[in-house]
């Protein structure tokens, strides 16, 4: 099956050997983004709503350059550097996605790219 590379000048550009996503067949695999603001590649700011809401908008337009949207996101990984964020990221997702919600796993790391208290990554299903 082959694989189209998905690219938009409305998310961050990548910061490494990736790719903001790949689709294959109908499914679109979503990189992990992190709170960078698209045009200055700077981190948006330190609070950790202002962040979530940054990743939301980020992965929202690599779903709307793959011809989809974050309603069409099957699942999403989630990665926190501070587990007591856990609400907090709940509530900003919820203004993002509505039932039925995608499934997701929310995760604890030690560190994340640029010092950032949160990345999320998803995978995206579109219609035939």
């Amino acid at each position: 099956m082959a694989k189209q590379i998905i690219h938009t000048e409305k998310a961050p550009a990548a910061i490494g050997p990736y790719s903001q996503a790949v689709r294959t067949g109908n499914t679109v695999y979503l990189s992990g983004q992190i709170p960078l603001v698209p045009e200055t590649m700077e981190i948006i700011s330190e609070d950790i709503v202002e962040q979530t809401t940054q990743v939301f908008k980020n992965l929202q337009a690599v779903c709307e350059a793959a011809g989809g949207s974050l309603k069409d996101v099957v699942k999403f990984n989630i990665f926190m550097t501070d587990l007591g964020n856990f609400a907090t990221v709940n509530e900003v997702m919820t203004q993002f996605v509505s039932q039925p919600f995608p499934a997701r796993a929310a995760m604890g790391v030690r560190a994340l790219p640029k010092g950032v208290q949160v990345e999320i990554e998803g995978i995206m299903a579109l219609e035939d």
